[in-house]
Parts: structure tokens; sequence; C-alpha cells
């Protein structure tokens, strides 16, 4: 196997990787887990300052980083510059607070002193996806090594040099030059890592059955796993929702990264009363929304990146249409080279349809009819998936009962589509996965609490 840079725009290929053999990958972890028995004695602060330095390389050269990423997988340059961004400030966010999350918690009892103090894991094998090339392996990165903990990164086949980027980033901060490593491996050589007795733990960001696949792994080893898999995030729109304020957030939310988003705003669920309306204004948003270069910075809608998910698109979309939805715009394949697909609104949507059923990863809206609230909150909640959700309407005080209480998914918006945060937990239920990133959460989730008694 070989790992393979190709430009979406054109399908043409960019550079070879070749897959590490067995005995070199494995002189990487070694290396990896020795970094590690030393990382884990150094101070928050000798930990910050290289962290803080990593969100300076990151920011200063974030359109070089940019280019990068929308070079392997299609993002429009704007985006992956402001994704470099958002990386800096995960760096720093970690650095400033890293040391307090971690801060020893004091407990009165019998002893003369007892408390709980939080130890890293060791080394953490990072599954990472192609989608947001540097943010997924940032967010949890940037809190793992701040805990004392090293990396191994497996990313994606399709961007191995944002792969080979991130570690140089990490390198150039001055962080230890093993701390942070890069392994290409195929789907065996993986599996054959998690069990790996020098590896203390494995964070996914992926589909629902690779998720399931190596929590199997890592489970029948007994090591810890975050899992944060797909989504099909609803928007709830109520019959008082501003509509004009809605589309324009809901359009937003489901064209990020070109519509390849976990947390993308993938099912409008509209009440009946102003669905119609919404509909007329959806699609004409959607139909602006301009497809092409993505190295220009006016482009909303890239290629998708790999012609596989391409494809696996379009027959989701045709299974259907085939089974009785209705295509209000796009749908077709465009005849040129490259993995494009347009804009695309499906309404009539219904249960027993992949758009309703399946996660459907690209720029096609699913539009929903329900009832009232009650119906439309049924449906929202309707699935296997629980990362986002999102609720549309005129009364915050109701928009926010429904988000904190009725909707079932791990993070829940109104009047706004969803998105992640340094500052807040991320993470899903359901098929969505377990475990957090980001926030205090996200920094404890490899790290175990160790009790000390003192008589």
């Amino acid at each position: 196997m070989s790992f393979v840079s190709v430009d979406p725009r054109t399908g043409s290929v960019i550079q070879r990787y070749p897959e590490m053999d067995p005995a070199a990958a494995s002189e990487v972890v070694q290396r990896v887990h020795d970094a590690q028995t030393t990382w884990r004695g150094t101070s928050f602060a000798q930990r910050g300052g290289p962290l803080r330095e990593a969100a300076r390389i990151l920011r200063e050269r974030s359109r070089q980083w940019g280019e990068l990423m929308t070079r392997e997988m299609g993002k429009p340059v704007r985006e992956a510059v402001a994704e470099a961004e958002k990386c800096a400030t995960a760096c720093e966010y970690y650095a400033e607070h890293g040391e307090g999350f971690l801060a020893d918690v004091s407990a009165e009892t019998s002893a003369t002193k007892s408390y709980w103090t939080y130890r890293p894991m060791g080394v953490v094998l990072a599954i990472m996806p192609w989608n947001f090339p540097f943010w997924q392996a940032f967010r949890m990165t940037a809190p793992a090594v701040m805990a004392g903990n090293a990396i191994l990164l497996k990313h994606a086949p399709n961007v191995p040099g944002c792969a080979l980027a991130i570690e140089a980033i990490f390198r150039e901060a001055g962080f230890p030059p093993d701390l942070v490593r890069n392994l290409f491996l195929g789907v065996g050589g993986t599996q054959e890592l998690i069990a790996d007795r020098r590896v203390a733990a494995v964070t996914l960001t992926g589909s629902v059955g690779a998720g399931k696949a190596v929590a199997a792994t890592a489970g029948a080893v007994i090591k810890k796993t975050v899992l944060e898999l797909g989504g099909s995030d609803p928007s709830v729109i109520l019959a008082d929702a501003d509509l004009d304020a809605t589309v324009a957030s809901c359009v937003t939310g489901r064209l990020i990264n070109s519509g390849q988003s976990c947390i993308a705003a993938k099912r409008h669920i509209v009440v009946d009363q102003v669905h119609d309306a919404y509909v007329e204004r959806l699609v004409a948003r959607m139909k602006a929304a301009p497809m092409g270069d993505p190295f220009r910075d006016d482009t909303e809608i890239g290629p998708l990146a790999r012609e596989d998910l391409r494809d696996a698109l379009h027959d989701q979309v045709c299974r259907s249409v085939g089974a009785g939805a209705a295509r209000a715009l796009g749908g077709e394949v465009p005849d040129r080279p490259g993995w494009w697909y347009p804009a695309t609104v499906l309404t009539g949507v219904g249960p027993g349809m992949a758009a309703y059923e399946e996660e459907l990863f690209g720029p096609v809206a699913t539009v929903i009819r329900a009832r009232d609230e009650d119906d439309a909150i049924r449906i929202a909640n309707d699935t296997a998936f629980g990362l986002g959700a999102s609720v549309y309407t005129s009364d915050v005080e109701r928009g926010e009962r429904i988000a904190a209480e009725r909707l079932e998914a791990g993070a829940c918006f109104v009047n706004a589509f969803a998105r992640s945060d340094p500052r807040l937990p991320f993470g899903g239920i359901k098929e969505s996965g377990y475990g957090r990133e980001l926030s205090p959460l996200g920094i404890r989730e490899f790290v175990y609490a160790k009790t000390v008694w003192v008589a």
C-alpha cells in the first residue's frame, strides 16, 4: 500500500509515499515511547513554551498550511487558512489553562493529607481523518502533550503531506523530536499497533465502521479509547424562526468544507407552517453558492476529497430520489475532471430513504416536513447519530429549553449551526461515539486520576 496525495480538482497524483515496514514502524514506536518517559517528568511551564511556539508557527504561516490542505483534499482555501489559525488558538488555550485543568484535588479524609492527581497515560495513537486534516489532529494533540503524553499520528492516506507537516511543526516548535511522530501504516499495521503494549490509549475520528473496529481491537486488550464518529445533524426550524437568518445559518452550516463535516447541518426539519417558504429561500441560497477553484477566496464549494466519496454521495441521492424524494436543486455529477458535486436540495425526505437514515457527506441538504414542534423534535432524534443539533426560533428561552432538554446530541445550538470551540466539550452520543475533546474535559481524557494518601 502507498499513501497517495491526489489533487481532487483534477484527479492527478501529486506525490506517493510508501507504507512503513513493520520493523521501521516498531522503531518509531519505541522512540516515541522513550521520548514520553522523559516528557512526562517535565513541568507544565516546560510543556507550555513549545505549545505557544507551535501556535506562532501555525498563525504566521497559516496561508502555507491552508494551501497544503486545499491541495490535498480540496477545502476552500479561506476555510483552510482559518483552520490553521484555529489550531493555533487551541494550542494557546491549553498552554495557558492546562496546568489549572490538571491541578491536584484535595479531599478531607482521616489522612494527614489526601488528594488525587492527574498523570499522563503514555503514548496515544491518534487515528485521524482527512476532512479537517490539521484541526482534528491539533485539537487532540495539543491537550495530550500538555498533559505529558506522546503521540503516534496515523493520518488518513489521502493527506500524507499534511501528516508530515504536522509532525514538522511540533519538531520546529521545540518539542522533543520523537514526541509527535507520523506513521504511514495501513489498516493491518494499525490494528497491530493498537495491541502494542507500548501504546497506552487510542483516539479515532472517522466513520462508524472504523470506530467499531478500533473499539473492538482496543477492548480486547483493555485500552482506553475516545471515538468521534459520524453525524447527521438536524436543524429544527420552528414557525416563529426568522427564515432569512435561519437559511443563511443553515446553508453556511451545510456547506462548510464543501459539506464534508460531521457536524454539518445535514437534515433540515421544518414545521409545516413555514415549510414551503423555507424551501424556496433554501434553494435560492444554495443555488447562489459559488462552486469552483478552491484556491480562490470567494469559492464556497470546492471538489470533494476523493472520487469514491463523490460517487457514494451521488448514489445516496439517487437512492433517495428513487424512494420518493424530489430534487429541488442539483443532484447531478458535473461533466468535468475532478471530484465535483453541486449544491443539492432534496425535499419530501422520509423514513427508509438514504437521505433520512444515512450520513450524507457533501453539499446536499435534505428537507423533512414536520407537523409541529413535538413532531420536529421526534424526527430530529430519530437517528442513530447524536453529534450536533440546532433549533431556530425567535423565542430564545424556548430554544434553549429544547436544546438543553429535548434534543439528543452532544452539542446543541440555538439560532446557530453546530461548531467546535476549544473552550467547550466536543463529542457525541449513540453511534456518533463517546468521550470528549476540547475544554477541560478533553485534556482529562488521556490522563488517569491517582489517589495519594499520607497517614
